[in-house]
C-alpha cells in the first residue's frame, strides 16, 4: 500500500551493526544471529540487502568501533549507504538507493532501538514507504542509569508502538524473523 509510484519492490535495512554500537546491547549474540539468518535469506530470495554505518565524534570512520561486526559482511554488490544523523534517510543517499533499488517497503533491522531504528522507521513511513519492524532483530544498549526504560523494555515498548503505527496508504507492522516475507 505504499505511496511511492512506479516501486513494487522490498528491500532489507541493516542499520549500524556496528562494533561500537551493538557491542554492548541488550541479546547481542541473538540479535546478530538473527539479522545474519534474514540476510541469508534476503540473499537467497534475490531481496536487496542495504546496509547503513553510523560515524561521528565517537565513531570514526575506519576505526574498529566503526566496522561492520564480524558475524556478518555486506557484500560487495549491495549498497553501504554512511550516516551521521539517527535517521537513517537524513542527509544521505538512502532514499536514491532504495529508488534504484525499486524498494516501496523496508523491513528493518540493527541498532540503537531508542534512536537510529525508531528515527528511520518514522523516516521511512513518512517518506512514504510500508515499514516492516522485525521485532526480534533489534536491540540497544542500557540506558537506564540516564532515565531510559530497561533495553527489554525500550525493545517491547518500540514493538508495541510501531505494530500499532498508522499513516494513509502506507503501513507499519512488527513482525519476528520467523514470519519476514520479502515478496
Amino acid at each position: 500500500m505504499t505511496t511511492l509510484e512506479g516501486r513494487d519492490g522490498t528491500a532489507l535495512l541493516v542499520i549500524d551493526v556496528q562494533n561500537g554500537v551493538i557491542g554492548g546491547a541488550h541479546r547481542r549474540d541473538e540479535v546478530v544471529g538473527t539479522i545474519r539468518e534474514l540476510v541469508d535469506r534476503a540473499r537467497s530470495e534475490q531481496v536487496p540487502v542495504v546496509w547503513v554505518q553510523h560515524s561521528d565524534e565517537h565513531l570514526a570512520v575506519d576505526s574498529e568501533e566503526w566496522r561492520i561486526v564480524p558475524e556478518l559482511e555486506p557484500a560487495a554488490s549491495e549498497p553501504l549507504v554512511p550516516k551521521n544523523y539517527p535517521d537513517a534517510f537524513e542527509a544521505t543517499d538512502l532514499e536514491a538507493v532504495l529508488a534504484d533499488l525499486g524498494a516501496a517497503r523496508i523491513v528493518v533491522t540493527g541498532s540503537q532501538t531508542d534512536e537510529c531504528i525508531r528515527s528511520t522507521i518514522h523516516g521511512g513511513l513518512t517518506r512514504g514507504y510500508d515499514v516492516t519492524l522485525v521485532g526480534d532483530a533489534h536491540t540497544t544498549e542500557d540506558l537506564s542509569p540516564w532515565g531510559a526504560p530497561s533495553p527489554d523494555l525500550m525493545i517491547a515498548h518500540t514493538n508495541l508502538y510501531w505494530a500499532n503505527h498508522r499513516a494513509p496508504g502506507r503501513t507499519a507492522e512488527v513482525v519476528d524473523a520467523s514470519a519476514v516475507r520479502f515478496e
